[in-house]
């Protein structure tokens, strides 16, 4: 309090503490429509702090060295529960706001009708102020603290769901999407993971917050809900900040670890100079490639058998013979579209056709296993083959 009041203040003043409080509620059911909602036990809990707030008020007019401690301590649990329960404290500011006037106005009432001093009216005023700003801090320490705990707990249920989403074998779909509930990240109809390289740049890490990652990990990782759906324009952006990353097939949403095996193995190509770097890389788009990496060792070691003398010239004169013949497969052997793909002539399109044909004594010419022999070229043209 700010110093001594008239002895016979807390008297008149506990004379109309009930008929005050119940001007408070009243008014803050009016004023605060969170409160004229179904949640009646919610209103009733504020109100009743309202009661306990008012009840020291006056006490403490008559014990000026009152200890508010059990008051601010009441309204630290409230600002609390504000948070667990996911409202703002504009609701239960406005409720102590709205107390505070109606305090007010009672006050200046009965100054003129009681003849108060001004100095008495100010000094009540003033300590009333001073109480309500302690308890609002209090209420906004407990709220901003509670809050901090909840996002701590908040962000260890995402990284469990995280790692949940890449089990292998997968766990029960009712599993993760009681995780997702608890970690409250809407369940999505399927996923995509990408794979990144170590040390992804700090800045450019800013993703939605519906994407999960682990920056941590050996190989970092991301998961990402609905990547083929709508609403992802800040996502692709992002990704692209973040320079080289394999972004896996879509997948449901239990399969995660289907589509983080195959971004992987992307990002393998892409260190060994075989796909794009510095850019994203969709699995979708290079399904042969990474076939190929799959089956490296059948592939070759059948190389020989199938290519034949293509595998015996120098790298320098293999190189463009099977690029031209992969993409004049690709083209349907049609000698225009493989030019204007390699962006070289027609004729020379067909004139390293013609040293194909003379150097495997035509066996291109008619392929029956065409699909193996793109594959086994797609391998010879990005790997080099060797030699």
């Amino acid at each position: 309090m700010v110093g001594p009041l008239p002895d016979e203040l807390p008297g008149m003043l506990r004379q109309h503490v009930q008929e005050a409080v119940r001007e408070m509620e009243r008014e803050i059911r009016e004023q605060v429509p969170e409160y004229s909602g179904d949640d009646g036990e919610y209103a009733e809990r504020v109100e009743r702090a309202v009661r306990d707030a008012v009840a020291f008020f006056v006490d403490s007019v008559d014990h000026p060295d009152a200890d508010p401690r059990k008051l601010t301590e009441l309204y630290t649990r409230l600002g609390e529960l504000e948070a667990r329960q996911g409202r703002g404290l504009d609701t239960l500011q406005t409720a102590m706001r709205v107390s505070c006037q109606v305090a007010c106005q009672r006050f200046i009432m009965d100054a003129y009708r009681l003849g108060w001093s001004r100095e008495t009216l100010g000094r009540l005023t003033d300590s009333l102020f001073m109480l309500v700003s302690r308890i609002a801090d209090a209420a906004a320490q407990g709220y901003a603290r509670e809050q901090g705990q909840l996002a701590t707990a908040r962000e260890r249920r995402r990284e469990r769901l995280r790692d949940m989403l890449i089990l292998e074998p997968p766990p029960a779909h009712e599993a993760i999407a009681e995780l997702a509930v608890a970690a409250r990240w809407d369940l999505p109809k399927s996923i995509g993971l990408v794979a990144l390289p170590a040390g992804a740049p700090a800045g450019a890490r800013i993703l939605p917050p519906s994407v999960l990652a682990d920056w941590d990990a050996p190989i970092p990782f991301l998961v990402v809900p609905d990547p083929d759906g709508p609403g992802q324009e800040r996502l692709w952006p992002a990704l692209h900040r973040l320079g080289t990353a394999a972004i896996g097939p879509t997948v449901p949403v239990a399969q995660g670890a289907v589509s983080l095996r195959w971004a992987r193995h992307a990002l393998t190509l892409i260190e060994r100079g075989m796909l794009p770097r510095g850019e994203p890389v969709r699995c979708a788009e290079h399904v042969a490639s990474l076939a190929t990496l799959a089956a490296e060792e059948l592939v070759g070691a059948t190389a020989g058998a199938v290519l034949g003398p293509l595998l015996e010239l120098p790298r320098q004169r293999r190189q463009p013979l099977a690029e031209t013949l992969l993409t004049y497969l690709q083209s349907g052997d049609n000698a225009v579209v493989a030019a204007e793909r390699l962006h070289i002539h027609e004729q020379t399109v067909r004139y390293r056709l013609r040293r194909i044909h003379e150097l495997t004594g035509g066996r291109f010419t008619e392929l029956d296993g065409r699909l193996d022999v793109m594959l086994l070229l797609s391998w010879l043209v990005r790997s080099g083959g060797g030699r």
